[in-house]
Order: C-alpha cells, then structure tokens, then sequence
C-alpha cells in the first residue's frame, strides 16, 4: 500500500517538474530544479521560446497596426501581404546531444541557409509578378497591385528573415535560448519607429511598411551573429567548425536535409496556404469582410505563438532525450507538452470570448469591421485548444524527424474537408466570413487530435532513438570523410 502512494507521488511530482521544464523552455524568466528526467543539455535555467516568437511576430504585427491606421483598404493590403514561411528542429537538436563531433551543427546550419534561400527564388519570383495571380483568382485590382508592389519590396528582407530564423535554430539546438529574444528586444521598438516614419512621415506611406520589416530583419540577423561571435556559452560548445563549406554542401547531406525540410515546410506550409486560400476567399466577400479576415488572422498569429513556442520547446526536448538515446524521456515529454498547450490554450479561449466585443479597436477604427471581428472572434476562440495541440504535436512530430505525418493530416483535414465546408457555408449559404472560419475550426480540431493520436499511440520512441542514432552516426562519417580527403590532399601537396 505504502509503495503505491509513494508510485503515485513520485509519478505526480515527474508530471510537475515536467511541465515546469517545458514552461520555462517557453516562458521568460523561470528557473526550476532539474529532476533526472529533466536534465540535458538543451534545457538551460531561464528560456524564453513563447516572448521570443511573441517578439518576433511583433515585426509584421506593429507594422500591420502602424498601416491600418491609414485605413480598412491599407489594413487589408499589408495583413494581406505579411502573411508569409524551417528543417534544424529535427536534425540540430539530435545533433548536439547525440552527434559525435558537436561541429557537425555549424554544418547544418550553413547548409539550412544555403537551402532555404534556394528554395525561396521561385518563391520571390512568384511575390514579383503576384497581380495577374490575384486578379485571375478574383481579388479587387487595388488589393492585387498594392499587394504585388508591397511583396516585391518585401523580398529583400527575406534572405536576412531566413539567415536570421536560421541562426536563431542553430544557437536555440545547443540550448542558447535567449540570444535571439535579447536581439529582438532591441529591434523591436526600432521596428516600430521605422515604421511610424516611414509611413506616415515620409511619400511612401503604405509602402514604407515592407522597407522598414526588411531593414529590421537583416539588422536582427547581424546582431545576432555578433551575439554569437561573442557567447562565451557558445564558444565552451565548440559547435562552430568553420565556413565548411564542402562538408555543409555535400550531395548526400543536403538530400537528407531536404528530405526533412520538405516534410516540415509542407507541414507549417498546407496550413498557411489554406488560411491564404481562406482569405482569398474574404476578399471576393467584400472590402470590410478582408479588413475583419486581416483583424482575424494577425490575431490568430500573435496567438498562435504560444503552441508554437510549446512546440519549438517539445520538438529541441524531444529531440534532445532522442539524441541522448533516452526514449523514455522523450515519451514523457511528448505527453507533457500536449497537456501544457490544453491549459494554456483553455486560458486563451476564455480571453478571447471575454473581449470579442473591442478586440477590433486594436486594429481599426471602423465600426462595421470591428463588429464583423466581433462575430468571427468565437470561432477563433473555439479551435485555441485544437490549435495547442497541433502546435506541441506537431513540435513532438519535428522533434522524431516524422513533419510527414503533421502535412498528412494538414491536407486531408484543410483541403478535402475544410475548404470546401468553409467556401460552402461562406457562399452558397450565405454565411460570410464565419461561414470560412468554421471550415477552420474542423481542420484544427482534426489535426490536432490526429496528431496527438500519433504522439500518444504511433510512436514507437525506441525506434526512434535508433533512428537518431543511425543519422548522426551516418553524418559522422560523412565528417570523417571530408577530414581523411583534406589530410589526403595536404600529404600529397607535400
């Protein structure tokens, strides 16, 4: 009797440390004692995931707010246009923990920023000639010409947007949590005076806002690498290797990376397509209905920072126990992290419904959106748990390297169920806006059950931990390889 009530307290008090572990991998300034199951590397004392994607959100959120001043046409052009899209959760935090040589991550980042660039030329090409796109699909013409004209000025912000999300990846897998927070915390009040100048100081008014996100993306990706240049942490890591720049681009290492990356753009990317097609769908219902979808969506991403944050924390946690060949800890942190994003995510419901009224005021002063936002804001408020699920899962899903599985589900439930439900009711029942949002929150509560479904009974985590160490142990060789060709060459330069 006496050891069941001592299992059942020892297993409440590993529940607790748990959550306190993910809590402080997402919310600033918490410090709590490790427990065995705790302790690793990736876990420093005070981590800052959630205000650190809160921050960084902030960038096209106050340009959003600085631009809807000018009016619901604007507000709709720049939320329309800021609706924009990364592969080392899976391998970096696998790597720093289980990796033989801690220098192969400096390889995968170099190779994370050469790929994502590549992958966004066809990308920018598309943002530079998007007015025929939009007209062809129904948009009114000034949303079509302001959002082309906005996304070609955007493009030069986006290699400093990719270099620093990858830099950020790359100092977050070796447990340098706050570096990209403290640089975001500088930027951040820049970004908002850039803003403010730009568009209401100076003739280029709406069109300011694109030049001042991608001044504030390049500065915060060189003030985090003079960050990096100078972490006493990340030198006693010793995970810079040098511009390696034949081992970062070998054949075989950038096919593995793709083979991760693809999976988990297409996971984060079936979603951010379908609100897109979501909010194609708004513009053809009128100006008003696109200025309340803007309203709604720029929320919802300011939201969505929190199971995005718990995510990120479960996906370098998972990773990490992964790495450290601990199946049992990356099991129970999978777990925590679901339950974690339940409660946060029931808190958030709960201040939404309570503030649907004056939610749109944050955003515009017109009186026919803000009640629109005030009609749609339950059905963003229904889906927060459904969204806090997906989020952790689908970090839990990063973490074992199976993103395939999250662009699964994300498919089926947006694009064979949503979609048509929402465009139905919208349309063809004359619904509006909400009728598109309850198409949303179908595909979220299947996604996110779906995917916790996965976490909880499709995981065979000591396969998994198998699976980390063939890849690591397959990366180290190739390392090997390179170091034994270099040696090679000096003896016969000799």
């Amino acid at each position: 009797m006496e050891d069941a009530h001592f299992s059942q307290r020892s297993a409440r008090r590993s529940i607790i440390h748990e959550l306190l572990s993910l809590l402080k991998d997402s919310i600033p300034g918490l410090s709590f004692a490790p427990t065995p199951l705790t302790t690793n590397p990736l876990t420093p004392a005070s981590s800052v995931v959630v205000f650190s994607y809160t921050l960084q959100n902030s960038i096209c959120t106050a340009a959003v707010l600085v631009a809807g001043r000018l009016g619901p046409a604007e507000l709709s052009v720049a939320a329309f246009s800021l609706m924009l899209a990364t592969a080392l959760d899976t391998l970096g935090s696998q790597a720093f923990t289980g990796g033989v040589h801690p220098a192969d991550l400096s390889v995968l980042f170099l190779r994370c920023v050469a790929m994502l660039w590549l992958l966004f030329v066809p990308i920018a090409v598309m943002w530079a000639n998007m007015e025929p796109i939009l007209l062809a699909l129904g948009q009114e013409p000034y949303i079509a010409q302001g959002t082309q004209t906005f996304l070609r000025l955007l493009i030069v912000g986006v290699p400093g947007y990719i270099g620093f999300e990858s830099l950020k990846k790359y100092l977050q897998c070796q447990g340098i949590m706050d570096a990209s927070t403290l640089v975001l915390i500088v930027v951040s009040p820049i970004n908002v005076v850039f803003n403010i100048v730009l568009v209401h100081y100076t003739p280029l008014g709406l069109y300011g806002t694109p030049l001042a996100v991608s001044a504030t993306f390049w500065l915060a990706f060189a003030l985090l690498a003079v960050y990096a240049a100078f972490s006493p942490t990340h030198a006693r890591n010793k995970t810079w290797g040098g511009l390696r720049l034949r081992a970062a681009f070998s054949a075989r290492g950038c096919l593995l990376f793709l083979r991760l990356a693809l999976p988990g753009i297409l996971m984060v990317g079936t979603e951010w397509a379908a609100f897109e097609i979501v909010a194609l769908a708004a513009g053809r219902l009128g100006s008003t209905a696109l200025a309340a979808q803007s309203v709604i969506m720029t929320s919802d991403q300011i939201l969505n920072t929190i199971p995005f944050g718990i995510g990120v924390a479960a996906s370098t946690r998972v990773g990490s126990l992964i790495g450290a060949r601990s199946a049992h800890g990356a099991r129970f942190a999978g777990h925590m992290s679901a339950l974690m994003s339940v409660l946060v995510g029931a808190v958030v419901m709960l201040a939404l419904l309570a503030t649907k009224d004056v939610f749109g005021y944050v955003f515009s002063d017109d009186e026919d959106v803000v009640r629109l936002v005030a009609r749609v804001m339950p059905l963003l408020a229904s889906f927060q748990i459904a969204d806090g699920l997906a989020g952790s899962c689908g970090g839990v899903l990063r973490g074992q390297g199976r993103q395939h599985l999250g662009a699964l589900f994300n498919v089926v439930a947006y694009y064979v169920l949503a979609l048509p439900i929402g465009i139905s009711l919208a349309f063809k029942y004359a619904l509006g806006l909400p009728g598109l949002w309850i198409g949303q929150v179908v595909a979220l509560f299947i996604v996110g059950f779906a995917e916790y479904g996965v976490v909880w009974l499709g995981t065979d985590w000591e396969g998994e931990v198998r699976k980390g160490i063939e890849r690591n142990r397959a990366e180290a060789m190739r390392q090997m390889a390179f170091v034994e060709d270099a040696e090679t060459l000096c003896e016969g330069a000799e």
